[in-house]
C-alpha cells in the first residue's frame, strides 16, 4: 500500500508525464506549458500554449474497499481494509492567446490523449520522482490511467461546478490508489485445541425442531400454572428434548421436559403449580414468554428451535366476594409472585386501577398480596380481572357444558 502523498503523487506523476512526452509528440508545442490549477483560474497570466491537468473527484474503489490486501492478513486475523480510491482527472487545452484560429488547443489535447493511451500503467520510477518520500510505487496494484466517457449532461454539469466557459478537455480515471489504513491489525494466536478434549468440529445429520403453532388449553388466550400447553411442529420428540420458557423478567430459562402428545407433531408441556412443585410460585412471572424446544444428546451440542410468543395468566384469589356500595379496599392474592418492575393493574368491571400497595411475603412459596382502593362503587356485581405485563387473569369457569364467569371471580356490591 502507500502512504497519504499517494494521490499528491498520482497527479504529479501525470504532470510530469505529460510535460515531457507532448513536445516530443509535436515539435510545435515546444513552449507547452504543463498546470495543476482549477479551470477556472488555470489561464489567468498565460498566453502560450497550455496543458491543465485537474483533479475534480476523488471516489472509494468498491472492489478494495471491503478486501483484506493478499500476504498481509492470514485467515482469522482482521484489519480494516486500505483507502481504495478512484482519481477522476480533467484535462483541458489551450492554444496561443485567446484566439486559436491554428487549433493548438487540438494539437495539444490530442498530444496528451496520446500519451496517456500508449503509457496507461505508471511507470514506478516515474512514481517515485515524482514526489519525495511516497511510495505509492510500491503498492500492490498498479495504478491505471484510463478515459472516462461522459455525456453531454454530465460535461454540461461539471463545467457548470467549474464556474467558467467549456474548453476542449477530456476525462480520465487513475485507479486504484491504496492508501494504508492506521488501525492496528488483530493477530489471535495460534489454536491449540479445538473444542473440549481437542475433539474438533461436531457435525450433526438431524435438523432442529421447527414450532409452528400452540394450543392452550379449552381455547383460552393464555395458559396458567397447573394446565398443560400443547407445541405442534415438525421433528419434535422427547428425547434429550426440553421445552425452554423464557422472559426478560425471569433471571434464567426455565426448562420443561415434554412429553408425547396425542397426535402426531405435537408435544405436551405441563407448568406445575405449587401441587406439583412447592417453588413454582416464586421460579414463574406472570407475563409475556418465548417458548422453543431445545434437544441436546449427550456429548453433542444444543439444538434450538424457533420461538413462539407465549402468554402466562396469574390465578387470583379474592380477598371478598361481597362488598357494601361506596368506597372500599379489596385485597387480591396472586400466583406465581409478582416480579420488581412489572406493570400491574386491576380490571374491576370497566374500570382499570393501579395497586395500592403490592407485597412478597419474605416465605417464597406465599402468593403476592395486593390493595387496590375502591371509590364510588355502584350496588352490582362485578367481574374481576388481574393484568400483570398485558396477561389476564381468566375470570371463566369451563367445568360446566356452557363457559360462565367463576364465581369466585367476582364481587357482589350491595
Amino acid at each position: 500500500m502507500s502512504n497519504v502523498l499517494a494521490i499528491a503523487a498520482t497527479t504529479r506523476t501525470l504532470r510530469n508525464l505529460l510535460l515531457a512526452q507532448v513536445p516530443a509528440l509535436d515539435a510545435e508545442l515546444a513552449d507547452l506549458e504543463v498546470t495543476l490549477q482549477p479551470p477556472d483560474v488555470a489561464r489567468k497570466g498565460i498566453s502560450k500554449a497550455q496543458l491543465n491537468v485537474f483533479l475534480y473527484q476523488v471516489v472509494a474503489n468498491a472492489a478494495w474497499r471491503n478486501l483484506d490486501l493478499p500476504g498481509q492478513v492470514r485467515p482469522g486475523e482482521t484489519a480494516p481494509p486500505p483507502l481504495a480510491l478512484n482519481l477522476h482527472y480533467v484535462l483541458t487545452a489551450w492554444g496561443r492567446g485567446e484566439d486559436d484560429n491554428d487549433a493548438i488547443s487540438h494539437r495539444v489535447l490530442a498530444a496528451a490523449m496520446s500519451t496517456l493511451h500508449d503509457r496507461g500503467v505508471l511507470d514506478g520510477n516515474d512514481i517515485r520522482n515524482a514526489l519525495a518520500d511516497n511510495d505509492l510505487a510500491s503498492q500492490i496494484e498498479r495504478v491505471r490511467v484510463t478515459p472516462l466517457p461522459q455525456t453531454v449532461d454530465e460535461l454540461s454539469r461539471l463545467w457548470t461546478a467549474f464556474q467558467t466557459n467549456y474548453r476542449t478537455s477530456a476525462a480520465y480515471e487513475a485507479a486504484v490508489v491504496l492508501i494504508d489504513s492506521q488501525a492496528a491489525t488483530r493477530a489471535p494466536l495460534p489454536v491449540l485445541r479445538r473444542g473440549p478434549q481437542d475433539r474438533g468440529v461436531i457435525a450433526s445429520a438431524s435438523a432442529a425442531a421447527v414450532l409452528d403453532a400452540l394450543d392452550y388449553p379449552r381455547h383460552q388466550t393464555a395458559v396458567r400454572l397447573g394446565e398443560d400447553l400443547v407445541l405442534r411442529g415438525r421433528q419434535l420428540g422427547t428425547q434429550h428434548a426440553v421445552a425452554r420458557f423464557s422472559s426478560l423478567r425471569l433471571d434464567a430459562p426455565i426448562d420443561v421436559a415434554p412429553q408425547a402428545g396425542d397426535a402426531a407433531g405435537t408435544l405436551r408441556v405441563h407448568l406445575a403449580d405449587a401441587a406439583d412443585d412447592a417453588n413454582a410460585i416464586a421460579r414463574w412471572a406472570p407475563g409475556i414468554y418465548t417458548v422453543a424446544l431445545r434437544v441436546q444428546p449427550p456429548g453433542l451440542p444444543p439444538l434450538l428451535s424457533n420461538e413462539l410468543p407465549l402468554v402466562l395468566a396469574p390465578r387470583i384469589a379474592l380477598g371478598a366476594l361481597a362488598a357494601a356500595a361506596g368506597d372500599f379496599s379489596l385485597g387480591i392474592a396472586c400466583t406465581p409472585r409478582i416480579r420488581a418492575g412489572q406493570r400491574v393493574f386491576l380490571l374491576f368491571g370497566d374500570r382499570l386501577l393501579a395497586p395500592a400497595s403490592l407485597n412478597n411475603p419474605a416465605d417464597p412459596q406465599q402468593p403476592t398480596a395486593l390493595v387496590f382502593q375502591l371509590t364510588g362503587v355502584a350496588a352490582g356485581t362485578y367481574t374481576v380481572r388481574l393484568r400483570v405485563d398485558g396477561a389476564d387473569s381468566i375470570p371463566v369457569d369451563f367445568s360446566g357444558s356452557v363457559p360462565a364467569f367463576a364465581a369466585d371471580q367476582q364481587v357482589v356490591v350491595a
